[in-house]
């Protein structure tokens, strides 16, 4: 890289967007967390030495609020412009006997993310962006499952995943990808409005080019098989740690750590190869 990269997180309390940010800034970039509680990193020795030394931001607000996300883009944009924005907002799904696991707000990836979009900097090159989604959403990506999490994927997870295919709608829009209208529906529209193509800064139809949609399988809390592999005796070297690729891959699972090692390696080697793309992950 020419420079150190300068990025923006918005969902990197916990999980993949937590465990790519700690790689992210030990390889030297800087970060802005947009946070609804700063407090939890307060006991986190990783995140604080980075906060020490000036490389780690931490950001009070919500995302679900256009105005914070305005703000965490001009406070990670104070230091330079910003080269990315890594979006992995999920919430914390609670189980409910007749909806399954279901998130509150429903639409919370999908509103958060259209408010990062409609308020990120019109800098040239703009950021790049990688959002985090979920396989089996559409008709054909549930058709493609393994025949045993067919059952988890129609009913435990509807709602949280109603949510993600309103997040790859938005992208697809902004994009200029297609969309299985016919099969898939319009389902921003029960999200977030029927008139939300037209909201002020939202990127125009085709505009936004520069984006990964990362589809993980079944998240676990494993380790991270990449570092096992690539640390291990010389006959490991060569093997795949997971498997990745556009469209749909029949897997199971993938530990949070290995998504988290392919954005990072897609941030810093590989992006000529996954952008303006929907890649899958999975063992």
């Amino acid at each position: 890289m020419s420079h150190s990269l300068n990025i923006l997180v918005i969902g990197g309390s916990r999980n993949i967007g937590y465990f790519s940010a700690i790689r992210l800034l030990a390889s030297g970039a800087t970060v802005t967390f947009l946070l609804r509680s700063p407090s939890v990193f307060d006991q986190d020795t990783a995140i604080q030495q980075y906060v020490k030394s000036g490389k780690a931001q931490l950001l009070k607000g919500d995302a679900l609020v256009q105005d914070d996300v305005q703000r965490a883009w001009d406070q990670a944009g104070s230091g330079g412009i910003v080269d990315l924005l890594l979006f992995t907002v999920g919430g914390v799904p609670k189980f409910t006997f007749l909806k399954g696991f279901v998130i509150s707000p429903t639409n919370l990836a999908t509103q958060c993310l259209i408010n990062a979009l409609c308020t990120m900097p019109r800098t040239s090159p703009p950021p790049r962006v990688i959002a985090m989604s979920s396989t089996g959403l559409t008709r054909a990506s549930h058709a493609n499952l393994p025949l045993l999490l067919k059952p988890l994927y129609g009913y435990l997870l509807t709602v949280p995943h109603k949510d993600k295919l309103g997040l790859e709608r938005v992208v697809a829009h902004c994009a200029g990808w297609s969309w299985n209208a016919k099969d898939d529906g319009e389902p921003v529209e029960d999200l977030v409005g029927p008139d939300w193509t037209k909201l002020e800064g939202l990127p125009a139809p085709g505009s936004f080019k520069r984006v990964l949609v990362v589809r993980p399988s079944i998240l676990t809390d494993g380790e991270c098989v990449a570092e096992r592999i690539q640390s291990g005796p010389e006959q490991d070297k060569g093997k795949k740690p997971y498997r990745v690729g556009e469209g749909d891959l029949r897997g199971w699972t993938v530990s949070r750590k290995d998504v988290a090692h392919f954005v990072v390696d897609a941030i810093l080697n590989r992006w000529d190869e996954f952008e303006n793309k929907c890649i899958s992950i999975a063992y």
